[in-house]
C-alpha cells in the first residue's frame, strides 16, 4: 500500500492554530472534557440499547451503529488534536497521517450512510406502519448496517490507496490539525487531478446521493404527517423522527459550512473551528439529542443505573 520509493516525505508537520498565546491550556481542557463526554455519552447509548429490552428495535440498533461511528471519529481526531493544541503544533509520520485520514473519512461516510438508513426506517414506521415490523426485520437491519460499514470502508480504502500512490517529496507542513484530504493533497509534488476527480465521485456517492434520499424520505414523512387529522397524532408521529432529523441537520450543516464556504481558511481559524465542530462537536451532540428528546432512552438509562447498583443484602 505504501510506496517508500516514491514517497520522500516521512513526517508531516501540523501548524495547528495560530495566535493561541496563553489560552491553549484552557482550550486543551475544554476539548479534553468534550472528548471524554463524547466517549461516555456514546458508550452509554450502546450499553442502554444492549442491556434494555425496550430498546431492542431497529431504530435503536441503528443508533448504536451511529454511536460507534462517533466513537471512531472522535478517537481518531481528538488525541492528536489535543497534542497539537498543547504543544502549539505537532508532527506525525506520513503513514500515520494516511491511517488517520482513512479512519476519519470512513467514519464520516459510514455515518452518512447510517443516517440515510435511519431515515428509511422512519419512513417505513410512519408511512407504512402496518408492514413496518415485517419489512424492517432483524435480518434487514443487520444487512443495511453491514452495507453501510462496508461501503464506507471500501470507498475510503480506495481513496487512501490513490493518495498514497502520489509522490510526496515536500513540502511537509500542513496548515491544519489533522490529515484532511485537501490539505494532504497540497503536499503532493505530482499531479492530483485524478485523485481530485475520485474525491468528487466519492463525495457524490456517499454524501450527496444519501442526502437526496434523506430529503425524499422526509418529504414523504412530512406529507404523511400532515394528513393525520388530529394534532395529537401529528405530534406523536413527528416526535418519533424529530431527534434523527435534528442530528441529520447538524451533520450536514457543519459539513457544508466546513467545506462549502469560500475562503473559510482565511478568516482567523474559522476553517479549523468548523472542522472541530464536525469531528468533535457532532459526535457529542448526537447522544445528547437522543437522550434529551427520547423517553425510552431515559427509562433505559434509569434501569441500567439501577441494575449496576450493588445489592446491600
Amino acid at each position: 500500500m505504501f510506496k517508500d520509493n516514491t514517497t520522500m516525505v516521512t513526517d508531516v508537520i501540523f501548524m495547528g492554530f495560530h495566535n493561541l498565546k496563553g489560552i491553549n491550556i484552557l482550550i486543551f481542557v475544554v476539548l479534553l472534557v468534550v472528548y471524554s463526554l463524547t466517549l461516555c455519552g456514546n458508550l452509554l447509548i450502546i450499553a442502554c440499547v444492549y442491556f434494555c429490552n425496550i430498546l431492542h428495535t431497529p431504530m435503536y440498533f441503528f443508533l448504536t451503529q451511529l454511536s460507534l461511528c462517533d466513537i471512531i471519529l472522535s478517537t481518531d481526531i481528538a488525541p492528536h488534536l489535543l497534542n497539537v493544541i498543547l504543544k502549539q503544533g505537532g508532527t506525525m509520520s506520513f503513514r500515520s497521517c494516511i491511517v488517520q485520514y482513512f479512519f476519519f473519512a470512513m467514519a464520516e461516510c459510514s455515518e452518512c450512510l447510517l443516517l440515510t438508513v435511519m431515515s428509511y426506517d422512519r419512513y417505513l414506521a410512519i408511512c407504512n406502519p402496518l408492514h413496518y415490523t415485517v419489512i424492517m426485520n432483524n435480518f434487514l437491519c443487520l444487512k443495511l448496517s453491514i452495507m453501510s460499514w462496508m461501503l464506507g470502508i471500501s470507498t475510503m480504502m480506495a481513496s487512501a490507496i490513490s493518495i498514497v500512490s502520489l509522490n510526496f517529496c515536500g513540502p511537509n507542513v500542513m496548515d491544519h490539525f489533522f490529515c484532511d484530504v485537501l490539505p494532504l493533497l497540497k503536499l503532493s509534488c505530482s499531479s492530483t487531478i485524478v485523485v481530485n476527480i475520485e474525491v468528487v465521485i466519492f463525495s457524490i456517492t456517499v454524501l450527496f446521493l444519501p442526502f437526496l434520499l434523506i430529503i425524499v424520505s422526509y418529504s414523504c414523512v412530512i406529507f404523511t404527517i400532515l394528513k393525520i387529522p388530529s394534532a395529537t397524532g401529528k405530534h406523536k408521529a413527528f416526535s418519533t423522527c424529530s431527534s434523527h432529523l435534528t442530528v441529520v441537520s447538524i451533520f450536514y450543516v457543519t459539513l457544508i459550512c466546513a467545506y462549502g464556504l469560500p475562503n473559510r481558511g482565511q478568516v482567523l481559524n474559522l476553517g479549523k473551528i468548523l472542522s472541530i465542530c464536525y469531528t468533535l462537536g457532532t459526535p457529542l451532540m448526537n447522544p445528547i439529542i437522543y437522550s434529551l428528546r427520547n423517553k425510552d432512552i431515559k427509562i433505559a438509562f434509569e434501569k441500567l443505573i439501577n441494575n449496576l447498583k450493588v445489592d446491600p443484602n
